[in-house]
Formats: C-alpha cells, structure tokens, sequence
C-alpha cells in the first residue's frame, strides 16, 4: 500500500503539477482581487477533483465499453506519461500536461478563467486523467492499493490548492529555475515509471510468447 501510495503521489505531482499550475495562475489572476484570485482558484480545484475522482472511479467501466484491454491501458498510458515526462525534463510545454500557445491566449481574454484553463486542462489535462484510470486499473481490484491512488491524488490536488492560494509567493521565490529543477526532478521519474508501464503492458499483451 505504501509503494502504491508514493508511486501515485509522484504521478500525480509530475501530470499535474501544482508548482507549474501555481505559478501560471499567477500570472492570469494579476488583475484580480485577493478575494476573487481565493473564489477562483477553490471553484477551479473543486471542478479538477471532480473529474479526476470520477475518471478514476469510473474509468474502469468506460474502458470495458470500449472494449479496450488493460494490457493496452498500460501500454498507451505509459506512452502518454513519457511524453508528459519529457515536456518536463527538458522544460518544454506540448499542451499535454499544460496550455498551448493558442489556449493562453484566448485564456487572457477570458473573465473567468476557473473552468478553462485552470480546472482543465492546467490541473485536470489528458495526462493526469490518463494517469488516474492507469493507477487505479494497475491497482488489479486490490481495495487498498485503490484507497492508496486516491489518497495520492487527494494528497496533491491538497497541495495545488495551497499553492494557488499563495502563487505570487510561489512566482516570487522559485524563479524559472527553481521551477525547473522541480520539474526536470518528477520528470526523471516519470519517464522511468512510465517505461515500467509500456513494459507491463506489452508482457501481459500475449504479443511475445515466453
């Protein structure tokens, strides 16, 4: 349970990644009041945990309508994990796990920015989403693993809440290289668990007999 809770903590932090979503949120929320930046970023990560929960508690089902196996779950879902691991070791942003160009800027046009693009895709993106169904169906049924993935999700959707709370001292402290380190750290990580999945995936595919 321990193993399955830091495996799922460290997940969630790199696809999520509350320091970058921080620092993001405060540059589109500068012109706000502390109040409204506080009302904003709670509805924001209210809508996040909503998706991401349901995702992980439903997305079992949706996969057995699909028709898609576990075995091709693993594979795809570590495929996008190592995408996202990349963005982040090499500081890059692909619109996987953050904004595109195109969704910045329509994002500073935007009056309310707590459903788009703070709750998605900044917080609840393909990545965390694709991670959340990963876990739980690498979890094989196990109550506790289970109980360990959604503590590990609610234990970073906690933390990215408090940074939004405190993004301009966030901003102010860590810096673009600071930032970076963070980031390039999870990402070394992810990329290495995200080959363990493509691994599994392909070993319980029946592709390669033996």
């Amino acid at each position: 349970m321990t193993e399955a809770l830091i495996i799922a903590f460290t997940t969630f932090f790199a696809t999520i990644g509350p320091v970058d979503v921080a620092v993001v949120y405060a540059a589109l929320s500068r012109d706000m009041t502390s109040d409204q930046r506080r009302r904003t970023a709670v509805r924001a990560l209210f809508l996040a945990t909503f998706l991401l929960y349901a995702f992980a508690l439903f997305g079992q089902i949706l996969l057995d309508r699909l028709g898609i196996s576990i075995p091709a779950l693993r594979t795809a879902g570590g495929i996008l994990l190592f995408l996202v691991g990349l963005d982040m070791v090499f500081a890059r942003h692909s619109g996987v796990a953050s904004t595109t160009p195109d969704e910045d800027r329509e994002a500073r046009t935007r009056k309310d920015i707590a459903v788009f693009p703070l709750a998605t895709p900044l917080i609840a993106g393909p990545g965390a989403i694709g991670a959340a169904i990963l876990l739980m169906a690498n979890t094989d049924g196990d109550l506790y693993q289970q109980l360990a993935v959604l503590a590990g999700l609610g234990v970073v959707l906690l933390l990215t809440l408090l940074l939004l709370l405190v993004s301009g001292q966030v901003h102010r402290l860590l810096g673009v290289t600071g930032m970076n380190v963070v980031s390039r750290i999870f990402g070394v990580l992810l990329t290495a668990l995200a080959v363990q999945f493509v691994f599994d995936g392909i070993k319980e595919s029946g592709l390669f007999p033996g």
